[in-house]
This record gives structure tokens, sequence and C-alpha cells, in this order.
């Protein structure tokens, strides 16, 4: 039997949205995300990272930045009992066409392919419009995350449900279990 998953976005949505955030100094968990990460643990969820990183094909930062950033980030979330299960990313410019950045599925795919994940049953939570089109693409249902570090809503979309904070957005998962 296939296991039920949530998938995050990262910036905006576990962490503070940093432009390009190219050191592991600049990366900030979301206050209540540690929260919200263990209480979806405690409840039988995956949780798996799937985030854009077009600042390595830019030249902005390398892949093993981006490793220690995700070293850091998962350190973090121990320390308050919480883990994530796979953290995917695509490295690649918006322009090279590529099939693993968001909207697109390829990320995702993979990682139901490696976990053994029940898309049916599974979450996409996430801060902009690109997330939400990947979910309603995967058949999940999608949260939109209206509040990232601006406390802007960034997209008006048709998720299935729309909080501030992820810690919201764990508890409506859990209820729809």
């Amino acid at each position: 039997m296939a296991d039920r998953a949530v998938f995050l976005d990262r910036d905006g949505t576990i962490a503070r949205d940093v432009h390009y955030c190219r050191r592991a100094e600049d990366f900030e968990l979301l206050h209540s995300v540690p929260q919200a990460i263990r209480l979806l643990n405690e409840n039988g969820f995956k949780v798996v990272v799937i985030t854009n990183q077009s600042g390595i094909a830019r030249g902005y930062f390398s892949e093993e930045t981006l490793r220690q950033i995700h070293e850091k980030m998962k350190n973090e979330l121990a320390q308050h009992g919480a883990h994530v299960d796979a953290v995917y990313f695509c490295p690649h410019h918006p322009d090279e066409g590529c099939e693993c950045r968001k909207p697109k599925t390829a990320l995702f795919l993979k990682a139901t392919k490696e976990l053994n994940i029940d898309l049916s049953h599974s979450f996409v939570v996430g801060d902009m419009q690109i997330d939400i089109d990947a979910g309603k693409a995967l058949g999940c249902k999608t949260v939109l995350i209206t509040a990232g570090s601006s406390g802007e809503t960034r997209i008006i979309s048709s998720p299935d449900h729309t909080c501030d904070e992820l810690l919201e957005a764990a508890r409506w998962i859990i209820d729809r279990r």
C-alpha cells in the first residue's frame, strides 16, 4: 500500500523567502514550520520538499551550497522533533524547458516512485501559482499559503484551501485524512 504525502515548496512556505538564498546563514525557517512538519510526521504523512532553484543555473550558488542549506533545514527541524523524508530540486534556468521545474511534475513523479506515494491521497502546499498548478496536474489536493515572509498574497488561484501559514495548512490536511 502506498503512503500519503505532503509536498512542500521551500521558499515562502517553509522558509523565509530570501531572493536567491545563496548561503546557509541566510536560510531561516518560518516560525511555526517545525511544529507543522512534526504534526504531519506524527499523523503518518511523508513530507517531501520540491523546490525550483534556478540560482544554480544562474551561477549564484553551487549544488554544494544548496546541500548545505538543506542540511541546515534538516538539522533545525530535527531539533524540534520534525523531519522531511526527501528534498528534490530543479537546478535549471526557467528558459531551459526542463521537465523538473515546477509547475511541471517530473520531480513529484520521481518522489512518488522512490517513496511509494499515493498521489490521490496526497497534498501539495506552496505560496505560488506554480505549486497549485503542479498539485492539480498530479491529482493532489492543494493548499495555498498566502503570507510568506512579506505577508502578501502572491497569486489568485483555485486551491482546495487557502491559509496564512503551514501550521494552519497542516491542521487542515490532517482533518481531511
